[in-house]
């Protein structure tokens, strides 16, 4: 089943469920793909498709520390919970092991051995991890490597 099938289908369900949170979270979801692919003229796969659920997951991370900021744990649960139903659209996510071994594996490649290097291996690593890690994770643990 393709992604926009699926996010049709979940939509039925959770408006027959009376799922108020998760027909939010799809509805918003489905028209950034149509807004999207309205404004680029093209239809999305499911590859472009999970970079767009990858943006509105990060979207919610940075609103979870704004609100944090802001005392308002109300809004840090609601955002969390909309996390949580983003993911499932996500393949699985890699451990900080596995994305160590990729960070380690990239930097012998590209022959990194200083922060000047950082946007070489991002670069490299990112086509890899697509939809699957965090850019912010991979990121810290590419510090790590060459400190």
């Amino acid at each position: 089943m393709l992604l926009k099938e699926r996010l049709m289908a979940d939509l039925k369900e959770a408006m027959k469920e009376k799922n108020k949170m998760k027909k939010s979270v799809v509805t918003l979801l489905r028209s950034a793909i149509k807004q999207y692919e309205i404004d680029h003229k093209v239809e999305l796969d499911d590859e472009s498709i999970l970079d767009i659920i990858s943006k509105q997951v990060k979207q919610k991370k940075d609103a979870i520390d704004e609100f944090t900021k802001g005392d308002r744990q109300d809004l840090v649960d609601e955002a969390k919970a909309e996390i949580d139903i983003l993911m499932g659209y996500l393949p699985e996510q890699l451990t900080k092991e596995e994305l160590s071994q990729i960070v380690s594996q990239v930097i012998d490649e590209v022959g990194a051995n200083s922060m000047k290097d950082m946007g070489k291996i991002m670069s490299a690593i990112m086509p890899k991890v697509k939809g699957r890690a965090d850019g912010k994770t991979i990121n810290q643990i590419i510090k790590q490597f060459l400190q």
